[in-house]
């Protein structure tokens, strides 16, 4: 087969900057399963408790996306929402702990992603 023959055959794949960006962060499953592990790793359970904001630390920005704090904290807020994490209200901000009535979910939701756990 001839050169010319050969490169009619060849089949590209158009990569854009943006769909590279897309394939290397983190999905919303893998950032609360990573917030969970964080709070399970502090043993933030029941009346131990962190700052809402001390969640957002230890992401990278590339890992998040372009509004990564504001991911994390509305993934954490719906972790509220759902009952897997207990708000504590204080005059100094919000702080959160794991919710040890939910624990058998929350432990599989987090080994999906970390099966070490």
């Amino acid at each position: 087969m001839d050169l010319l023959g050969l490169l009619g055959q060849t089949k590209y794949i158009k990569l854009t900057f943006q769909s590279i960006i897309s394939g290397l962060m983190f999905s919303d499953d893998e950032v609360t399963a990573a917030i969970l592990f964080k709070l399970h790793r502090r043993g933030n359970w029941g009346a131990s408790h962190t700052a809402l904001d001390n969640l957002q630390k230890g992401f990278k920005d590339a890992d998040l996306g372009k509004h990564g704090a504001k991911r994390v904290d509305k993934l954490a807020r719906g972790l509220i929402r759902q009952g897997w994490i207990i708000p504590k209200p204080t005059s100094y901000g919000l702080q959160v702990s794991l919710n040890p009535k939910e624990s058998q979910g929350i432990m599989a939701f987090m080994r999906r992603f970390f099966p070490e756990v």
